[in-house]
């Protein structure tokens, strides 16, 4: 029997072992642990990857956001649209600031935020959008772009899964995912595309004015020590985690063709499996697969998910509830429509094992059980 893990981080660890524990040693060695030189230097070897101007370190992909939707300085109850179905941060750090979270559906084939819908829920009390880039691949930034402009609002990248995914506009031109927005945010929570050994996260953008008011914020609102311009808070990447994350860097790219590897192979294994659908690539965007998500259809996922569990092989699922069955979002959101993807999604969706250390015959393994489940059910 296999020990398959959902993500093994500790197989990735001990393949660059000697590199992350240099990078430790030194940090220890200066003990610069606040603030120390290694987040500057991933600060600048991040921003020479993905082509942002500014790279603002912090302590976690939520506060990322929060500090994000901070620097709007929008009014109460202004109104912020967000997909239904995503994990709950960005509707919770909306509402966290007293603005309401707009619930727009999804594109039920590519899981990002439906760009039909945005418009349509496009008030006068309307200020920003929060395109969640999913599982490893780009919204339709274009065109959330041009809408934006239309409409004069912000929009904020929440790219916390698809850090190293790549932009193709209509005219050719590319960029990366998580620096077309006015402000963008990341998180390198240990399971991320780029993951620390804690919390961590960033803030990206092209502006000036922006990034100096960003950083103000996540300092408590200081550009001079004990001067505080404005009311911020304390969010911090830790040293330790800046010198673990800028080793991991230099393999990103690597990290995410293996990960494809590995869909590419589910994909071709179930392609002709009518009881499941396999993750649609947009023509847009490149995909890193942050996760492997399937949908499972005529009301089996929770079965093929006990059957596999049974036989060793972990599965997970992104996510069970949509937004507005969330309880703590009660009374707290303006909902657009039905939203009956996003619903549906949350009864289907299945995210495999997919990582970077997945050898090929543990990926067997789990195709056999897969198509066992469909093949003797």
């Amino acid at each position: 029997m296999y020990k398959i893990r959902q993500v093994d981080l500790t197989s990735q660890y001990l393949a660059i072992k000697s590199e992350i524990d240099n990078a430790i040693r030194r940090v220890i060695q200066h003990g610069k642990f606040i603030n120390g030189p290694e987040v500057t230097k991933f600060a600048e070897h991040l921003a020479a990857y993905t082509g942002a101007k500014h790279v603002i370190p912090c302590g976690s992909g939520t506060d990322a956001l929060l500090i994000a939707l901070t620097a709007l300085e929008l009014k109460e109850d202004d109104e912020v649209i967000v997909p239904a179905f995503t994990y709950i941060a960005p509707a919770e750090m909306i509402a966290l600031c007293r603005l309401k979270p707009v619930l727009t559906d999804v594109d039920e084939k590519t899981f990002s935020i439906s760009t039909e819908q945005i418009e349509q829920v496009i008030t006068a009390r309307t200020k920003a959008i929060i395109p969640v880039h999913l599982f490893g691949q780009c919204c339709d930034m274009e065109a959330i772009m041009n809408m934006a402009k239309k409409y004069d609002l912000h929009v904020i990248e929440d790219n916390a899964q698809s850090l190293g995914a790549v932009y193709t506009f209509h005219d050719g031109k590319k960029k990366m995912g998580g620096t077309i927005g006015h402000i963008n945010c990341t998180s390198f929570f240990p399971a991320k595309n780029l993951g620390c050994f804690g919390d961590g996260g960033a803030i990206f953008t092209n502006n000036d004015d922006w990034a100096k008011t960003l950083r103000m914020i996540a300092n408590h609102g200081q550009k001079e020590k004990y001067v505080h311009d404005i009311i911020g808070c304390n969010s911090r990447l830790d040293t330790l985690q800046a010198a673990i994350l800028d080793v991991k860097l230099k393999y990103l790219d690597i990290y995410a063709a293996e990960r494809r590897t590995v869909a590419n192979r589910y994909s071709a294994a179930f392609e002709l499996l009518g009881e499941l659908v396999t993750p649609v690539e947009s023509m847009f965007s490149t995909h890193v697969y942050n996760q492997y998500t399937l949908r499972v259809k005529e009301n089996r996922r929770d079965a093929l998910k006990q059957y596999l569990a049974e036989r060793g092989i972990p599965s997970a699922v992104y996510y069970p509830l949509p937004m507005q069955k969330q309880p703590a979002l009660k009374g707290r959101i303006r909902t657009a429509g039905s939203l009956e993807v996003s619903a549906r999604l949350c009864n289907e969706v299945l995210s495999l094992p997919v990582h970077t250390e997945m050898s090929v015959d543990m990926q067997n393994y789990i195709i056999e059980e897969v198509l066992n489940f469909f093949h003797k059910n």
